[in-house]
This record gives C-alpha cells, sequence and structure tokens, in this order.
C-alpha cells in the first residue's frame, strides 16, 4: 500500500482546496457585493420565533434609502417576529456548480417602516426589479401590491461574502 502525500493528509491543496484556508480568496469587494445585490436575485430572510427558532421565507427585495429592504404584509410571521425582536439575516446566492457559487449573507436588525412615501418608494423598486420599469400606467398594480403592506429595511452590522469563482477551478 502506497504511503499517503501530503495533500492526502490534509496539507497543501487537492483538488477542491480542502485543508487551505481559502477564506480571503474568495471574498467579494464592497464593489462587487453592490453589483451582486443589484442583479435580479431571490433572497432567503430569517427572522427569529417567539421560541428561539427560526423562521426563513424566500423573498423579492428592493432598495429604500439605498438599503436592502422587502415589503409584506403587516400581519405576516416574519413581522410579528422583528416587532418583538428585530434581529435578522438576509442571503442571496448564485450558483448551480461549486465552483460557480457566490453569495452575500446580510446580518443586522429590521426596521419597519409604515409611512406611505417610503413604502411606495420600495414599491415601485421592487416592481422595477422583477416586473417591468415603473410608468404612471403600473401605478394600480403597485398600488395593489402594497395594499396592507409594511416595508423591512435592513441596517446591516455585518457582511459575509463568497465568491467560489474566484477559486479557478475547473467547471464542474
Amino acid at each position: 500500500m502506497a504511503e499517503p502525500t501530503g495533500a492526502a493528509m490534509g496539507h497543501g491543496v487537492n483538488a477542491m482546496g480542502h485543508g487551505v484556508n481559502q477564506r480571503a480568496q474568495i471574498r467579494m469587494t464592497p464593489e462587487e457585493v453592490d453589483e451582486f445585490l443589484r442583479g435580479r436575485h431571490s433572497m432567503t430572510m430569517s427572522t427569529l420565533n417567539a421560541d428561539g427558532s427560526i423562521h426563513s421565507v424566500a423573498m423579492w427585495y428592493g432598495f429604500l434609502e439605498g438599503a436592502v429592504a422587502i415589503e409584506s404584509k403587516a400581519k405576516a410571521q416574519k413581522i410579528v417576529n422583528l416587532r418583538r425582536d428585530p434581529r435578522m439575516t438576509c442571503l442571496v446566492e448564485a450558483g448551480e456548480t461549486y465552483d460557480e457559487l457566490r453569495g452575500v449573507s446580510l446580518v443586522g436588525r429590521g426596521e419597519i417602516v409604515e409611512e406611505p412615501d417610503r413604502i411606495w418608494e420600495l414599491g415601485v423598486s421592487v416592481f422595477e426589479r422583477y416586473n417591468a420599469p415603473y410608468t404612471e400606467e403600473m401605478r394600480p398594480f403597485v398600488e395593489t401590491m402594497l395594499r396592507k403592506r409594511v416595508v423591512v429595511k435592513l441596517h446591516v452590522d455585518r457582511v459575509v461574502t463568497w465568491d467560489h469563482r474566484k477559486l479557478g477551478l475547473p467547471k464542474m
């Protein structure tokens, strides 16, 4: 039986980079984060239930005053959770195979917004990101979308990113 090599023992680099700290190599720059978040993605939004379990939902998102924000029914579980405890984490990710995986995790506090002008600003942002450019003819659609809704604006405390495309791995 052959002796194990350094790579097989977790020393050095093997095909997937196991055993090597590549955190700094795959981190996104602030400009890359902005570009990625401006792309058309869904976001997983997580809040804390009263029993401490995690409540995660897929959301479309937009931008309010430069910050990531979502709209939701005022009585939704995520809003109930945020009124009790404003901590939340939002994950936006992309990639079908390991060599393509990239994402941004935003950890912070949700501000529940109930002012009509600010709700409208976010509503138009979400509408434009996922439907079509906003025109006055679209007003009834956005108004319907925002009926009985509030907005959650994320105040970010910490950002975690990864972009496996930076590893230079062969296409999988």
